[in-house]
């Protein structure tokens, strides 16, 4: 193997994007800690990786399917749209911390990376890549 990304793969990746996420944010080291902006591209390739990996990671999206039956049952109307919007209005207007923001930017982004939408198809090329790579 010629390559560290080959046998990094998907999973390696959101896997190591969500560790400097964490390490990232904490502020402690000898590297200034990450801003907004590289939270949320970092978080954006951490979510659509995760989406990438399949199993086990695609047991989330039956359990999130299954909430928002259960949701749209006690609030009718009430869709993954709107609950992303919420997400979104969170991120934006609510006290978080910087980490906070990558944690709750991965679950976005990795909810809007497991629908049928420009996200999926980001999930759908980083699953390509690394295939491609690793052969």
């Amino acid at each position: 193997m010629n390559s560290l990304f080959g046998t990094l793969g998907p999973f390696g990746l959101a896997a190591v994007l969500t560790a400097v996420l964490i390490v990232g944010t904490s502020g402690g080291g000898k590297v200034k800690s990450l801003s907004w902006g590289w939270v949320l591209i970092l978080a954006l390739l951490a979510g659509a990786s995760y989406a990438a990996s399949g199993w086990p990671f695609s047991l989330v999206k039956g359990v999130i399917n299954d909430l928002l039956s259960i949701a749209s049952g006690v609030f009718p109307g009430l869709t993954l749209a709107a609950i992303g919007l919420i997400m979104v209005a969170i991120i934006l207007w609510g006290k978080l911390t910087v980490r906070g923001v990558a944690m709750m930017a991965i679950a976005f982004f990795y909810i809007a990376s497991s629908a049928d939408g420009g996200l999926g198809i980001l999930a759908d090329k980083i699953a390509l890549a690394a295939a491609q790579i690793a052969s």
